[in-house]
């Protein structure tokens, strides 16, 4: 749930101020991942010893000692405290170095409250021997502090991270009394050793001055490599010799997501777990940890080109990246279609190996967590219906918990926007032991989602940087229909069927672009629902997610309690709450549940609800004869893909809302964008 972020200049000048800049550049990228603390640590000037003084040989540790700054809040406060401190301590923000390590955290609070002693990067203690800054959680770090208590370390936070410092130098000065040297990655590799849990990590020392280490199991970490003396994309390296031997000028960046790394290069390489990548010299060294084994092996790795514009990350002419990302589905639909719908049918290469297997399967199993859930729910009708293969739902977190059944004859779907949510990857793992097929639709390339699974789809819907999905939801829908009519594609009886949804699909784009320009009457409907205090959304059919989705979207953002509830249950419980007051969102446009839908607007008229129906254009006589109720008139499309088009207005009403209420829309209260803790 936490952003890590790191950057190492070498045989290029940088001065410290260029360098402190880099540091919080990369944790605004990483913002969304937590922004209730934040903290970086780079190097102090060193200074040579008096004539009074030790020698050098007796100094603590070869390197400069480390500035180390930690804030709580969010990262702007973070700047202010490390400029006002500098001042204070009169560091020189202009004096440069020709190789330097910095690395930087930005939390969101799992142990410890928000607070400067919580934050990262975590220390080993007196001195600084060591500093890491870590996503994830280390689930045994209770018994990992009894036992470096009882060595005399003394703890002064309530994370669960600061044993790993501790730990590394446990390690560093046990192996210098017994060895007298041990490198920076053998110290990495045991601490690794005797680590459980889900975690990147990125290491600094000054024993080990300029130099990095990171590791990684289960959280994402990304390594970009810019060569400023000419790029060298693909190529393979393992160890000191092979990337940069030459002595090039390059920067080196550690970062837990492409977005924080796309300003500075394009290439990059995604770590694999139990990987370790040492950077010393410039030169990139990997290791492949097996607990098993005494000594890791080296491994080899090709760079990567990374896809990805630099307009992505920036809010341009928009206020919030909530409100551009609302405003680009046209264009991110697109781009998840693109290259997908040819000559009347549906090429997805990713499933392309698997199709007949999945055909075959006795039923598939969609699994998600919150939005990307929702998503998969909007899904299920119209895959049942287009491949005549049952479909459950299962919550990761829930499935995990009643350790559900799960068969080799099934196919496990698992949707997820960042292809880390740690739940998802649990119920994963629990799938691929259990022997289903799995399939994974996801936004991240080189996610752990994405390598894990058997298959899937990407959705390419772009970067997406506010914390409450918008984008990445209506992505997720398309890419699923077309996975459903792939997988269809061998039934001659729903031909025709097929045939309408492939054209309500190129049609998509447009018709989200028709609704959009509902922006200014959604902002006056939200400032006439800015003093409620709770909101009842109900669907029904293809729509009972649409529902769910957009009581959740202003749950997350405007703060307000609201339910999104299936329309039929509303006689079983949910009428009791209905009054003139609370302000009721139904459902409405033309499907099979059109007419059921209008019996619910009339119980809910006949007990003086405060309505706003949702109907396609020419239905608000239909839905509302009297103009008792509010309408909101939206472009019909295909009854299946309909959810794509009506949870937009609700995404408006939310971001409005939120505005209106004074509340942050990107970064809403006790949330984080990539949920990758249990």
């Amino acid at each position: 749930m936490c952003g890590i972020f790191a950057y190492l200049n070498y045989n290029v000048s940088r001065e410290r101020r260029y360098i402190l800049e880099v540091l919080f550049n990369g944790l605004r990228r990483l913002e969304y991942r937590g922004y209730d603390s934040s903290g970086i640590a780079l190097d102090a000037d060193r200074t040579a010893p008096s004539s009074s003084s030790a020698s050098p040989s007796d100094a603590p540790y070869a390197g400069a000692p480390p500035l180390v700054f930690r804030q709580e809040g969010k990262i702007e406060n973070l700047v202010r405290s490390v400029y006002s401190e500098v001042d204070e301590k009169d560091v020189n923000l202009d004096a440069a170095f020709s190789v330097h390590a910095g690395i930087a955290h930005t939390r969101w609070a799992t142990h410890g409250v928000p607070a400067p002693r919580n934050s990262h990067p975590q220390s080993s203690g007196a001195g600084d021997e060591f500093l890491v800054v870590h996503n994830g959680i280390i689930t045994n770090y209770e018994v990992l502090k009894e036992t470096l208590t009882r060595h005399g370390f003394t703890f002064e936070s309530d994370t669960d991270t600061e044993v790993i410092p501790k730990l590394a130098k446990f390690v560093f000065d046990k192996s210098h009394d017994e060895e007298g040297y041990v490198t920076f990655s053998q110290v990495v590799m045991e601490v690794m050793r005797q680590l459980e849990g889900a975690y990147a990590l990125i290491f600094k020392s000054p024993h080990y001055p300029n130099e990095l280490t990171a590791c990684k199991r289960g959280s994402t970490l990304i390594l970009g490599v810019n060569e400023l003396s000419g790029q060298q994309n693909g190529k393979q390296f393992h160890d000191v010799k092979t990337l940069t031997t030459n002595g090039k000028p390059k920067e080196l960046f550690f970062s837990s997501d492409l977005c924080a790394i796309v300003e500075h290069t394009r290439n990059y390489l995604a770590l694999e777990d139990n990987e370790i990548v040492h950077i010393k010299d410039g030169s990139v060294s990997i290791l492949k940890f097996d607990p098993h084994k005494e000594k890791p092996a080296f491994v080899q790795r090709a760079l990567s080109v990374l896809e990805m514009e630099v307009e992505q990350i920036k809010k341009g002419s928009y206020d919030h990246f909530m409100q551009k990302e609302i405003h680009e589905q046209p264009h991110s639909l697109t781009t998840t279609m693109r290259g997908r719908l040819k000559d009347g049918g549906v090429l997805l290469g990713g499933l392309k190996e698997h199709l007949k297997t999945i055909r075959r399967c006795r039923r598939v199993v969609f699994i998600g967590c919150g939005t990307s859930y929702n998503a998969a729910l909007a899904a299920r009708p119209f895959v049942e219906e287009l491949t005549g293969i049952p479909v459950t739902m299962e919550v990761a977190s829930d499935l995990l918990d009643r350790q559900g059944p799960i068969y080799r004859e099934d196919t496990a779907v698992f949707v997820s926007q960042s292809g880390e949510t740690a739940d998802t990857l649990l119920a994963l793992d629990y799938a691929l032991e259990n022997g289903a097929l799995c399939v994974g639709i996801t936004n991240t390339v080189g996610s752990t989602l994405s390598r894990k699974t058997h298959c899937g789809v990407h959705i390419n819907a772009g970067c997406e940087i506010g914390v409450a999905s918008t984008k990445a939801y209506t992505s997720q829908i398309v890419a699923m229909a077309m996975m459903a009519l792939a997988i269809g594609s061998d039934q001659i009886s729903s031909q025709g069927r097929r045939n309408a949804i492939i054209s309500g699909l190129t049609r998509l784009p447009s018709c989200v672009s028709e609704v959009l320009k509902l922006d200014a009457e959604m902002k006056e409907l939200a400032s006439s629902l800015i003093d409620s205090e709770s909101l009842l959304v109900f669907g029904r059919g293809y729509n009972y997610a649409t529902a769910l989705e957009g009581a959740l979207k202003v749950k997350e953002v405007a703060l307000m309690h609201s339910e999104g509830m299936l329309a039929g249950e509303m006689k079983h419980g949910p009428l009791a709450l209905v009054d003139e007051n609370l302000p009721i969102i139904v459902i409405a446009t033309r499907d099979a549940c059109f007419s059921k839908q209008q019996s619910v607007i009339q119980q809910l008229l006949s007990r003086k609800g405060r309505l706003i129906v949702m109907c396609s254009k020419g239905d608000a006589s239909a839905v509302c004869p009297n103009g008792s109720c509010r309408v909101i008139e939206v472009p019909g499309v295909a009854d299946c893909l309909q959810p794509v088009i009506n949870i937009i207005p609700l995404q408006l009403l939310a971001y409005h809302l939120t505005v209106l209420r004074g509340f942050d829309v990107d970064q809403p209260r006790n949330l984080a964008k990539s949920v990758t803790t249990q």
